[in-house]
């Protein structure tokens, strides 16, 4: 091993929106006070309960995947485990989440897109 993780960025316009949204889903405390970052006007930070942390970059020329139309592919994507996919559906929605196409034969999982269009998954734990 030659190095550990310390975040995953998202490029975004507006990071300061994305790092709230992101903490309406998943908890956590945004730009909390960390050495390794100092979050200013182009980018932000949520330090997540499980001691996880997610950065957010401001980008002027980010351009949104168009899941499912390959024409901007996927860069990355966050899988999100929840125990019931309705009502995490809800608040991901209720939060500024979009819904996108989803193949109607998987289960498990459903595939939305955050405010600055990243594409994100809500999939259901096992029990």
């Amino acid at each position: 091993m030659i190095a550990t993780l310390q975040t995953q960025v998202l490029n975004c316009p507006e990071p300061h929106d994305l790092a709230a949204f992101y903490a309406r889903l998943l908890g956590g405390e945004v730009d909390r006070p960390d050495p390794r970052w100092v979050p200013d006007a182009d980018s932000a930070t949520l330090h997540l309960p499980g001691g996880a942390v997610l950065s957010f970059q401001r980008d002027p020329h980010f351009r949104a995947p168009t899941w499912p139309d390959p024409a901007v592919p996927l860069q990355s994507h966050l899988d999100l485990g929840v125990s019931d996919l309705d009502a995490a559906e809800r608040i991901a929605l209720a939060a500024g989440a979009r819904r996108l196409p989803t193949a109607p034969a998987v289960k498990g999982w459903r595939v939305y897109a955050d405010p600055a269009g990243h594409v994100f998954c809500l999939v259901r734990e096992s029990a």
